[in-house]
C-alpha cells in the first residue's frame, strides 16, 4: 500500500534527541528556545512561541489578542475542527465564511458579507491543504473594519504569498507540527507574531501566567501548560533545516500528479501569487468514495480531509451558515499520496490508479 503520509524520521533526528537526553535538560528550556528562534526567522517574523500542538497554538493566540467572551471570529467551516474549537476554548463563538470553489480556502466576499452584516472581532483564514488564503484582500477586510487577524498555517510551512511566506500577514499564526505535517516534532505547534506584547502575552499563557524574570518571576494570570519539550524541538529544529527540501519534493510530486490526471479528475490549483506546499493533493470527483475504494484495492491510499464541514458536526449544529461552497466539497474532495517518501515509480502508480478507477466508476 502507498500511504497517505509518511513522517520521515532520520539520523540526525535521532542524534539531536540523544543530545538532549544525556543533557538532562528534558522540558522547556534553551533548545526550545532555539528552536522558537530559527522557525520565527525562517518564516521571517520577530517572535516564536512554542507550544505542545496546533490546537494550544491557536488557542494561546487568540488569548494572547484578547479574544474572549463575546467575541466573534469569521473562520471557515471546511477545516479541522480544531479551527473552530480553539475559538470556543477562548471563550468567543466562531462564525462560519463559505469558501472558494477552487482554492477551497475562505472566500473574501463572503466573509465581506459578514462583517457588513454582524459585529465582528477577528478572522481566523486557514491555509488549506498548504495552499496561501487571499491574505491581501482579507487584510485589507481586517484593515478597513479594525478586527485582528489570526493566520492557521497548520497545514502551510513555508508555503508563501506574493514572495512573502505565511505566518507573516497577521497579528499572530500559528502552525503544527503534527507527524502528517509538511516537518514535525511528534507533536508541537508554534505561534508567531512581530508584536512583543502578543509574544509576552502567549509566552506566559503557556507556562502557567509566569511572567518572565526567573527566579523573580510571577504567575500574574491564569494560563496552561502547553509548554514544548525540549526533546520535541530539538527534532523539530533538524526537520526545519530539511524542510526546503521536503517542500520542493511535494511540489515535483504534486506537478507530476497534476500532469498525469489532468484529463482524468479536478486538480488542484495554484493561483498567480501563491506558492502551494502541498500539505495534502486534494483531487475532487462526484464519486469520490467510489474511486476511494478502487484506489485500495490497487493499493493506494487516500483519505478524505473533510467528510462533513464544522457546521454539520455534532458541536456545532447550532450554527446554520450559507456555505453551499464548503458542502459540496466536503462530498468530493479526495487527497491522494504527494510526501517526499514517494518514488517515481510510486507517483506513476497513484496516477494509473486514479485513471483505472475513474474508469471503473464512471
Amino acid at each position: 500500500m502507498i500511504p497517505i503520509a509518511e513522517p520521515e524520521l532520520g539520523a540526525r533526528e535521532l542524534e539531536a534527541v540523544g543530545e538532549i537526553a544525556e543533557s538532562g535538560q528534558l522540558a522547556d528550556g534553551p533548545e526550545v528556545r532555539r528552536f522558537e528562534s530559527e522557525f520565527a526567522d525562517f518564516c521571517g517574523v520577530e517572535h516564536g512561541v512554542a507550544t505542545t500542538n496546533g490546537t494550544t497554538a491557536l488557542h494561546t493566540a487568540l488569548e494572547a489578542l484578547g479574544i474572549g467572551a463575546g467575541d466573534r471570529v469569521v473562520t471557515t467551516p471546511f477545516s479541522f475542527i480544531a479551527s473552530a474549537n480553539a475559538v470556543r476554548f477562548a471563550g468567543a463563538e466562531p462564525v462560519f465564511a463559505d469558501v472558494d470553489a477552487e482554492t477551497h480556502t475562505i472566500d473574501p466576499h463572503a466573509v465581506e458579507e459578514i462583517v457588513r452584516e454582524r459585529d465582528v472581532d477577528a478572522l481566523l483564514p486557514v491555509h488549506l491543504y498548504g495552499l496561501p488564503a487571499e491574505m491581501a484582500h482579507l487584510g485589507e477586510i481586517a484593515d478597513e473594519h479594525d478586527l485582528l487577524l489570526i493566520e492557521d498555517a497548520a497545514q502551510a510551512h513555508g508555503a508563501g504569498f506574493e514572495g512573502e511566506r505565511v505566518g507573516t500577514f497577521g497579528d499572530a499564526a500559528c502552525f503544527s507540527f503534527y507527524p502528517t505535517k509538511n516537518m514535525t516534532t511528534g507533536e508541537g505547534g508554534m505561534v508567531l507574531t512581530d508584536d512583543e506584547t502578543i509574544a509576552e502575552r502567549a509566552a506566559s499563557f503557556v507556562n502557567h501566567g509566569r511572567t518572565a524574570g526567573g527566579v523573580a518571576a510571577e504567575h500574574a494570570s491564569v494560563g496552561h501548560n502547553f509548554r514544548l519539550s525540549s526533546l520535541l524541538a530539538a527534532i523539530g529544529r533538524v526537520q526545519l533545516e530539511r524542510l526546503p527540501e521536503y517542500n520542493e519534493a511535494r511540489r515535483a510530486n504534486a506537478a507530476r500528479l497534476t500532469e498525469g490526471l489532468a484529463d482524468a479528475v479536478e486538480t488542484p490549483i495554484e493561483p498567480e501569487g501563491h506558492r502551494h506546499v502541498y500539505h495534502q493533493y486534494t483531487i475532487r470527483s462526484p464519486d469520490r468514495d467510489r474511486l476511494a475504494a478502487a484506489l485500495e484495492r490497487e493499493g493506494v491510499g487516500s483519505k478524505v480531509y473533510y467528510p462533513r464541514p464544522i457546521h454539520e458536526r455534532p458541536p456545532y449544529a447550532d450554527h446554520d451558515p450559507d456555505a453551499p461552497e464548503a458542502e459540496r466539497a466536503a462530498r468530493e474532495v479526495l487527497s491522494l499520496p504527494v510526501h517526499p517518501g514517494l518514488s517515481a515509480t510510486e507517483v506513476e502508480r497513484v496516477i494509473a490508479a486514479v485513471g483505472a478507477g475513474v474508469e471503473a466508476v464512471a
